[in-house]
Parts: C-alpha cells; sequence; structure tokens
C-alpha cells in the first residue's frame, strides 16, 4: 500500500488478472454496481435521519459478507473491536454500512471548518442534522451530532469544539 489511492484500487474488474481472476486489469466491468472489484454495500434511508431500509445485522467480515472492498485495506475485525471509534461494532452489528459515516473518495479543502478526520463525511441522505445544530463529528470526543436511524446523536459538552463533517457523499447511490 503506497500513501496514495488511486481510482483502480477500488474501481477493477471483479474477475481480473492482478488477483487471480481471467478478466483483464482495471475497470473494465464488474458484477458489482459502480465498477468495484469487490463487494461494497451502501445504507439507505428512505428520508435523512429517518429508519435505514437496507441493512447487513451481524455482518460476515469475510470475502462473503458485505464489506470486501473495505477489509482490502482495513482489518474489519479491528474496525468491530472498537479500536478507532467507540461506537463502530454497535453500528456495523446493527447492519449499517460503513458509507454513512465515511466518504470513500477522500475529502477535499472545501472549507476550514471540515477536518475531514477519518474520512468521516456523513450521507446526507441518510443522517439529519440533531436539532438546529449541524451535524458534526469530533474525533477527539469520539462523538458525533446528528439524526440518523431515527436517533438523535447529541454531542457531549466535551466535543463542543468539533468541526462540522461535510455531507453530501457523490457517487454512492
Amino acid at each position: 500500500m503506497g500513501v496514495r489511492l488511486f481510482c483502480t484500487d477500488c474501481h477493477n474488474s471483479d474477475d481480473n488478472r492482478e488477483f487471480g481472476g481471467p478478466g483483464p486489469n482495471g475497470p473494465h466491468g464488474s458484477r458489482f454496481t459502480h465498477i468495484p472489484e469487490r463487494r461494497y454495500e451502501s445504507s439507505q434511508a428512505p428520508r435523512p435521519g429517518g429508519s435505514v431500509v437496507n441493512t447487513f445485522p451481524n455482518p460476515d467480515l469475510s470475502a462473503a459478507g458485505p464489506y470486501p472492498l473495505c477489509g482490502k485495506c482495513h482489518d474489519l475485525k479491528l474496525v468491530v473491536a472498537n479500536t478507532s471509534f467507540t461506537q463502530h461494532a454497535k453500528h456495523i452489528n446493527a447492519g449499517f454500512s460503513g458509507a454513512v459515516c465515511h466518504t470513500a473518495h477522500g475529502m477535499g479543502s472545501f472549507s476550514p471548518a471540515i477536518s475531514g478526520e477519518r474520512l468521516v463525511n456523513f450521507d446526507a441522505n441518510v443522517v439529519a442534522p440533531n436539532g438546529n445544530s449541524p451535524v458534526s463529528y469530533s474525533c477527539a470526543a469520539n462523538t458525533c451530532n446528528l439524526t440518523c436511524h431515527r436517533q438523535p446523536h447529541p454531542v457531549k459538552p466535551s466535543a463542543a469544539t468539533a468541526s462540522p463533517a461535510r455531507a453530501g457523499k457523490v457517487g454512492h447511490r
């Protein structure tokens, strides 16, 4: 793994030669929507903040499960062990896709108020503001302030310095 990710690190033929298949390397076709080389599920909601309609409860973390594209770079067992965020296991085991909270396409420098920490970029089709507070995430406080799956996630007092997270993912629908 290098320090740069290229489009073809994820968008690749699902049967490419690079990984032992008979097909061409590169984004020449895939059985998965948006041409990822491996399965990548994205949760959806009928309205922002509403119930998530497609969940994958207690997901299989192997190549047969819903998130093997994430597992290409991340050790999914460490993710569900809450090593980086104390609520990962709770949300993943409830069946919510990582795409609800994390962008797969990186963070640009769109605003000085947006940190892009841990590629947190909430899907505006799934999450909504919590009352009048903007959608936000604080890595330092390990908290989110938003409404998702009909549950308000309030900021704790220690997270008052959280920076707003950019909502509005591109390319996952």
